[in-house]
């Protein structure tokens, strides 16, 4: 797994942390029941500190993407709780579309938009 952290975005640290590890799951970079790099490893890999990958790790598990395991660390586990999902897409849609909307981007081009990006991670229907 490649994780590229930019130190010059105003995205905090751990935030980028967890997206990339999003993104590596659902575009099948990383499978389910693969095991994450320790906190530590991850943390020297990257040159970040380790209370930053803990943070993050700490986040995926809140957020039902990973489960921590004593003797495998940290463990892609996806929480397949459809509502909850739902609800938090709904929640970051609405933001998104409400600054497209200021932006003057059409429901066309936003339509357009998830169809593309839905096929980067396979489609799931």
């Amino acid at each position: 797994m490649l994780i590229e952290i930019d130190f010059n975005s105003d995205e905090a640290l751990y935030v980028q942390l967890q997206n990339q590890i999003i993104m590596g799951i659902a575009t099948a970079t990383i499978q389910e029941g693969e095991s994450l790099p320790s906190v530590r490893q991850l943390a020297d890999t990257v040159g970040i500190n380790m209370h930053t990958v803990n943070k993050a790790y700490s986040i995926l598990k809140q957020e039902g993407f990973i489960q921590l395991d004593r003797r495998r660390g940290a463990v892609i586990a996806i929480d397949a709780d459809k509502a909850k999902a739902y609800a938090e897409v709904k929640r970051a849609l609405r933001i998104a579309l409400a600054k497209g909307s200021l932006k003057n981007v059409s429901r066309e081009e936003v339509h357009e938009m998830v169809d593309e990006l839905f096929d980067e991670y396979g489609g799931k229907e």
